[in-house]
């Protein structure tokens, strides 16, 4: 497979690179071939602006959608964004790698989505017969992400009955409403509890186990959301009453329960 890794860490000597490059290494070891986005190293623009879209954005009012959309039509977009664009196109499968801070991802992250995954590109995408592609289709479907993440705090305080909440709930808007949304299947993420304080022992657990999940890359069975087109919505985007009837919250969007 071709594999996007998207690191966004501060200090490549932290557990998260350490992770990192060893699933680098792992990748390669089996076969697949590899390429980085490094946003702090590369020291990615988070912040979406006029430039981003060349001749377009002129002195009129920018209205991002609409304008990024002609811009990545027209081949205006600025070539950073192009850069990640291509390996996008490129990658069968993208893992993105981030430390947990304040329930998300850190900003330069954020903003490398906001920046790349422009109108006619990650969103804003149609069929022919004018159905919007989206949830499960898409420019971007076909292709895996997994999510790999660092949190300070320990595992049992992130599960159904945790003060913070469990992670996978945390994790939607990362995982349906963006990598899905844009096409993608997503897998279970690889989480590391307690990063603050991992112990040698339990750093060889979590690299032994980020390197199991890299060899099934291509066999992981992905989480089961619902596609958006595959008619479990109705025409208001709300889930037929015959599917999950009664259930409400972000589990009704899965085909099984978790």
């Amino acid at each position: 497979m071709n594999v996007l890794w998207v690191f966004a860490h501060p200090e490549p000597r932290s557990l998260s690179g350490a992770l990192r490059d060893d699933g680098l290494r792992t990748l390669r070891a089996l076969g697949h071939d590899v390429r980085e986005s490094d946003l702090y190293a590369m020291k990615w623009n988070p912040v979406v602006d006029a430039a981003d879209f060349g001749a377009e954005a002129g002195d009129e009012r920018l209205v991002v959608g609409a304008t990024s959309a002609r811009a990545h039509a027209r081949g205006e977009l600025s070539a950073d964004i192009v850069k990640e664009q291509e390996k996008l196109d490129w990658a069968d499968a993208v893992v993105v790698q981030f430390p947990l801070w304040w329930y998300g991802p850190p900003a330069i992250l954020k903003g490398w989505f906001d920046r790349v995954f422009v109108k006619g590109f990650g969103y804003g995408v149609q069929a022919e017969d004018g159905r919007t592609l989206r949830y499960g289709e898409g420019r971007l479907a076909g292709k895996r992400a997994m999510v790999v993440l660092t949190a300070g705090a320990r595992e049992p305080s992130m599960g159904p009955r945790g003060v913070n909440g469990a992670l996978d709930d945390g994790l939607f808007p990362l995982h349906h409403g963006t990598l899905f949304y844009a096409g993608m299947s997503v897998l279970p993420p690889v989480a590391v509890y307690g990063a603050d304080r991992v112990p040698e022992e339990e750093f060889t657990e979590a690299r032994d186990r980020l390197r199991e999940r890299l060899r099934t890359l291509e066999t992981e069975e992905p989480i089961p959301f619902r596609t958006q087109n595959g008619g479990d919505y109705d025409d208001d985007l709300v889930l037929r009453p015959d599917r999950a009837p009664g259930a409400t919250g972000l589990d009704a969007h899965l085909t099984r329960a978790r």
